[in-house]
């Protein structure tokens, strides 16, 4: 039976007593609407001056049910699935099913998180891991490598099986490809047993091209004068879309005991201060005792988004974009934004956190506010993640783009400067799938995305012939979801072996070394000391100095006033003394720790 004080969403259908559920349905363009259950009378809902639909039935956990939607001069009505379902009985146009959250019985009950500062996240796409079950059986091994976090791509319902998970049209219901309400609450329970924490991906920017009856009944949820990338916008002024996105978020963090929410693209969001909102219901609904993070993906850079009131911190793309043009000189789309000046631009986001304060793009748009105030762990750093990797047209990982002792000098800064740093599923064994873009549309839609997928590409250098362009896989293709599924049995085989062992000794440092100085660390400054080539330094809350040098390059940078310290990593053997010595060997990268930096700051 439900918990009468526990939080409980505005809509969809809310189990209220023994076999007694509450349904609520905001559709202010209906007529009428009838709340159809499976093996009973249909019952209409009630109508309130504000759109809101009610009804109370005598119904539990697992009964199925859809609503009538009727208009003007329709004797038949509609039937569509609760736009806030838990779950759907099959896919998008199936049953909606009632769900208790009381249902699944926690046996970590104790869990408070984890702080901030400890986060190490591993973003992963369940579908391609065997959903909530074949996650589950990877937890032990991600817990020993050293991750602290989990990071599930979006799990909400969308068309067919296979899915970014981006195109999710119900964003209450779990995917029911990838498991039940009930086997994702186990696989955080899991989780939380060994010690990592979950967030969980949303995207509360659009919904997906298919399967979104929303505007039928109730057309004042989109604006009629703004467009996203996506089709129209969500109408963020609409106090009743407002409380659908923010319930939406409570019930991850309350009824699934999720740690942490990364929301998605937030700059196509029109109402920012719907952010504001967000966050600061949140931060009240949530006991202090408790540690719940949240994460942007934000394009505008708002820095004044993030704070301790509410948010955590963002996506860094700005040093994502950066790094990957020193590894691979690539120049197109989005990169080139990043070209010019590029070691220059490293230096200012190791020291500031944003390369983009308030400069223009090369759309002539102005991007991004002041950030040198902000802690480095307001930002989150990463090499590789499902956009970066699964929007290039064959979905190459960076490990077949870049010289790989680049890539491994360029993880040493990932995993051990003082930003929280991000790994993609597969990147810590050099795993050689590459991630594609799948979907499972119906044949009319699959053809107008395979269409626009190739389209996307035509303006590339590799895809400017049309018969080039027929190489990039068909999103429906179901060899294409196959081809994206890691290869987990490889980081056991030469050479892969070699680079997880990396990967846990760089995350075995920062657990020992960085984390438990993180809080209070701020950037003393990144120079550019040759082509491809850095110094960045950090102090470090007991007043140490944390020092990386990095040089990308294929020839030797000078290095000067170093400092002697304590050695905490070498790409290679040698390269700590050489740097100390005056030059950097090109492709390396070493960091050292100054316990005294006033005593030993020498002139190498």
């Amino acid at each position: 039976m439900s918990d009468p004080t526990r939080f409980q969403p505005i809509f969809g259908a809310q189990v209220i007593g023994e076999e007694q559920t509450r349904f609520a349905l905001w559709a202010p363009d209906a007529q009428r609407v009838d709340v159809e259950v499976e093996d009973l009378p249909s019952a209409t809902m009630v109508k309130a001056d504000d759109g809101c639909l009610t009804a109370e039935i005598a119904c539990g956990h697992g009964a199925r049910y859809r609503y009538r939607i009727f208009g003007d001069d329709d004797d038949e009505g509609s039937l569509i699935p609760d736009p806030a379902a838990r779950a759907q009985a099959g896919d998008i146009d199936g049953p909606s099913v009632v769900i208790d959250p009381n249902h699944y019985q926690w046996r970590n009950q104790s869990w408070q998180g984890r702080p901030w500062h400890e986060t190490v996240l591993y973003e992963l796409h369940a579908g391609t891991l065997g959903g909530f079950e074949g996650v589950r059986r990877r937890l032990p091994y991600l817990a020993e490598l050293g991750i602290t976090a989990i990071e599930l791509m979006p799990v909400s319902e969308f068309p067919g099986a296979r899915n970014w998970g981006y195109d999710g049209v119900l964003p209450y219901a779990v995917e029911a490809s990838y498991g039940s309400p009930d086997e994702l609450k186990a696989l955080v329970d899991e989780a939380h047993g060994l010690g990592l924490m979950v967030f969980l991906d949303v995207v509360y920017n659009h919904f997906g091209p298919d399967g979104n009856y929303l505007a039928s009944y109730a057309s004042t949820f989109f604006r009629e004068d703004l467009t996203t990338p996506w089709g129209p916008a969500i109408d963020f002024r609409q106090p009743q879309v407002r409380r659908y996105f923010i319930d939406n978020a409570l019930m991850w963090l309350e009824e699934y005991r999720l740690d942490g929410l990364r929301f998605d693209a937030v700059h196509a969001i029109s109402e920012q201060d719907f952010l504001v909102e967000l966050a600061e219901t949140v931060r009240t609904r949530i006991t202090p005792e408790r540690h719940v993070h949240l994460v942007l993906e934000n394009e505008g850079n708002t820095a004044s988004l993030l704070n301790a009131e509410q948010f955590n911190a963002q996506w860094n793309d700005d040093w994502h974009n950066v790094i990957h043009v020193l590894l691979t000189d690539e120049t197109e789309g989005y990169y080139s934004d990043f070209v010019d000046d590029a070691t220059a631009r490293l230096a200012r986001c190791l020291s500031e956190g944003f390369i983009y304060q308030g400069a223009q793009t090369r759309h002539g748009h102005t991007r991004g506010e002041p950030s040198a105030h902000l802690p480095p762990t307001a930002f989150v750093a990463f090499l590789q993640n499902h956009d970066q990797t699964g929007n290039r047209a064959l979905g190459e990982r960076l490990n077949s783009l870049a010289n790989p002792d680049a890539l491994a000098a360029a993880t040493a800064l990932l995993l051990l400067s003082p930003m929280v740093p991000l790994l993609f599923m597969g990147e810590e064994w050099g795993a050689t799938q590459p991630f594609l873009f799948f979907t499972e549309h119906n044949e009319e839609l699959a053809q107008a995305v395979r269409e626009g997928r190739r389209a996307e590409f035509a303006d590339f250098s590799a895809f400017l012939d049309e018969k080039a362009r027929e190489r990039i896989p068909d999103p429906n293709a179901l060899s294409t979801f196959e081809a994206s599924i890691p290869d987990f049995d490889a980081r056991g085989t030469a050479p892969h072996d070699a680079c997880l062992e990396r990967y846990r000794t760089l995350l075995a440092l920062r657990h020992q070394h960085i984390v438990p100085r993180l809080q209070g660390a701020r950037s003393l400054g990144a120079e550019q000391i040759g082509d491809k080539a850095i110094l960045a330094r950090w102090q470090m809350s007991d007043e140490t100095h944390l020092v990386i040098v990095l040089n990308l390059g294929e020839h030797p940078a000078a290095t000067r006033g170093l400092g002697v310290g304590q050695l905490l990593y070498e790409t290679d053997v040698g390269v700590a003394k050489a740097a100390q010595s005056g030059r950097i060997p090109p492709r390396a990268a070493t960091a050292w720790l100054l316990h005294n930096p006033g005593d030993e700051e020498v002139s190498a």
